[in-house]
């Protein structure tokens, strides 16, 4: 037997998570039935969000920490950031589960299961989701599982990977400036590949210390590991330090399609939707307005996708990548320039996809390279 629902959510991760609580909170859904399905208790910190905003927003309560001030650095220079009415602010992955997790299961429109998706396909005028437990049938189906990331890399697509390991760790001596966070460091670098430091400090003691790449290949765990080590000693006094967890994750920044994975009646969603914007890795407040945006088509009966993305930062990113990937010691550089040629309101602006095409230009103009005006002419003719 199965049980049939409005719309079902397979996976109660970002996407999921902000799909879910964007119906909850609209008055439409409440005669609707939507079930979400998550393969696991999501009970552990798997990933840290990090994100700016304006003053306060809808997720301070459960936001872990967050910063006016920030560094970064590049060409051996340090760039200091004030964000002014902007803040950074740091969620732990856990605790958005647990408040998303605990909004849904109150809520009598929705059913949360803990099961896993073995097969989605289209019957009729419906999709049938079949798990390891049960069969459901849906009259539109939300699905956040990725493809192959081998799949993604093939084709026409130019893929570089956010790839990066961390450590929430504990020094013995004060170590860490609590008011500033390090967007950026590149003072220490894996060879002329773009690699460098984030740092997010929660107190003198504590922070988060991740090692970053961006590039087309991923690298043993070792190296992270020896470059974090390496970064304590050499620019944070070589503290005595103590692990207490450990993060890492591999993001797609890819001009991969992933409108093809679409159909009338399932839509892809969140990295599988082509959501984490593709020059960045940046992927919370997008899932935020992105599921707004989907409520507001149901209602309005409109297709899922109208409005999700605009053809000017998708062309943007292609830009990004193609130089990336074509010229990697060139990252540096690229950030380098960003930062320290435009002003930090307008530069997050456009990170976020809010700029108009006259400050587009003055972003574009500020990089004023070679690499770029040859990719400009590629992606335009290409």
């Amino acid at each position: 037997m199965a049980f049939t629902y409005d719309h079902i959510i397979i996976g109660a991760g970002a996407s999921g998570s902000h799909l879910a609580l964007a119906m909850l909170s609209d008055p439409y859904f409440e005669d609707k039935d939507v079930l979400i399905i998550e393969r696991s208790e999501k009970k552990e910190n798997d990933k840290t969000w990090s994100f700016w905003e304006d003053g306060s927003g809808k997720w301070d309560d459960i936001i872990y920490k967050q910063w006016r001030y920030a560094n970064v650095f590049g060409h051996q220079k340090e760039i200091k950031i004030d964000l002014e009415t902007l803040r950074y602010k740091m969620l732990r992955s856990v605790d958005f589960y647990a408040h998303a997790r605990h909004q849904l299961k109150k809520a009598k429109p929705f059913t949360y299961v803990t099961e896993k998706v073995v097969q989605v396909k289209e019957v009729q005028n419906l999709v049938e989701v079949i798990t390891d437990d049960h069969q459901y049938k849906a009259k539109h189906v939300f699905d956040s599982r990725l493809p192959d990331i081998n799949k993604i890399k093939q084709g026409n697509a130019t893929t570089i990977l956010q790839h990066f390991r961390g450590f929430f760790l504990k020094t013995d001596k004060a170590t860490f400036d609590p008011e500033r966070f390090t967007m950026m460091d590149y003072r220490l670098k894996d060879e002329d590949c773009t690699s460098f430091t984030y740092v997010l400090p929660i107190d003198e003691h504590r922070a988060l210390v991740e090692f970053t790449y961006f590039t087309p290949k991923t690298v043993d765990q070792d190296r992270y590991d020896d470059h974090i080590d390496q970064y304590l000693k050499e620019y944070l006094g070589d503290p005595n330090y103590k692990v207490e967890e450990i993060e890492q994750g591999i993001i797609p920044m890819s001009t991969y399609d992933f409108s093809q994975h679409h159909s009338q009646r399932i839509t892809k969603i969140g990295t599988a939707g082509g959501w984490v914007k593709a020059s960045s890795g940046y992927s919370f407040k997008f899932c935020e307005r992105k599921s707004a945006r989907i409520v507001d088509n149901i209602k309005q009966d409109r297709p899922m996708t109208q409005g999700l993305k605009k053809a000017k930062y998708k062309r943007y990113d292609k830009i990004f990548i193609d130089v990336l990937y074509h010229q990697n010691h060139y990252g540096e550089t690229i950030f380098y320039k960003l930062y320290s040629k435009n002003k930090t309101r307008l530069l997050l602006d456009f990170l976020d996809e809010r700029t108009s095409f006259m400050q587009d230009l003055k972003i574009i103009n500020s990089l004023r390279s070679f690499y770029f005006i040859k990719a400009f002419f590629k992606t335009l003719f290409g």
